[in-house]
């Protein structure tokens, strides 16, 4: 017997306003990496939050029923793709990276992400094993490595079927984000995702906004640093 479980049904101003808090969480974890040297623990424990959420909002996106039929996964590839490596020159720049180019930003895992769910839809077996290697090689790649690549996996799968597979496997996901963030402040998205499936906030959205924001946001931070460094600030 197949466990019963609540289907997640959230109002898209309400998406909007998780990623609008989402991208507030980013930016302050942001200017406490690179402006502060990491010196608010505040910062960075709330900066743990934002990638979920993230991801929760694209994965649900990706889980309307009508998503896979209106090539969504495509045009989305597509815009990450493209916005992930605009972001790819600030992100080197600031440094702060474990070697070189790697781990690529954000917006790659959420590329892989998209990928591999795209090729999950097409029910083939050739869909299913592209999906396998894009996980393998994509999560060893990714900021934020399997553990993101599977949260948003198992998200998608449960907006999609609630069932008690793929809740579990987004739970696994989360405890092992304890290797890489050091604590579990990534948990404390899940009252934020309960919470929005009772609510319903009027945000109107901006589609391109995350996209636009993300490489910009980060060159100015690349520019602050180097003012801070000339005039001996940093």
């Amino acid at each position: 017997m197949t466990m019963q479980c609540p289907r997640v049904v959230v109002s898209d101003g309400t998406l909007e306003a998780i990623k609008w808090l989402a991208l507030l969480l980013m930016v302050g974890d942001h200017i406490n990496k690179y402006l502060l040297h990491d010196a608010s623990h505040t910062l960075f424990n709330c900066g743990r939050v934002a990638m979920p959420l993230f991801i929760f909002v694209l994965a649900y996106n990706l889980a309307r029923p009508d998503a896979y039929k209106r090539g969504t996964h495509g045009r989305t590839m597509k815009r990450l793709a493209l916005f992930g490596l605009l972001a790819t020159p600030p992100f080197i720049a600031l440094g702060g990276l474990l070697a070189g180019w790697w781990p690529l930003n954000i917006l790659f895992a959420l590329l892989a992400m998209t990928a591999i769910i795209y090729c999950l839809e097409q029910q083939t077996i050739r869909g299913y094993l592209i999906a396998c290697a894009v996980f393998i090689i994509g999560g060893s790649s990714v900021e934020f490595w399997w553990p993101a690549v599977a949260l948003g996996i198992a998200l998608w799968w449960y907006c999609k079927t609630p069932q008690i597979t793929p809740l579990i496997i987004a739970v696994v996901a989360l405890l092992l984000l304890r290797i890489i963030n050091g604590n579990y402040w990534a948990f404390a998205a899940l009252p934020i995702l309960i919470a929005s499936t009772t609510v319903n906030i009027p945000v109107p959205r901006y589609q391109w906004l995350f996209y636009y924001f993300y490489p910009l946001h980060l060159t100015l931070l690349w520019l602050l640093t180097r003012l801070a460094y000339i005039y001996g600030f940093g």
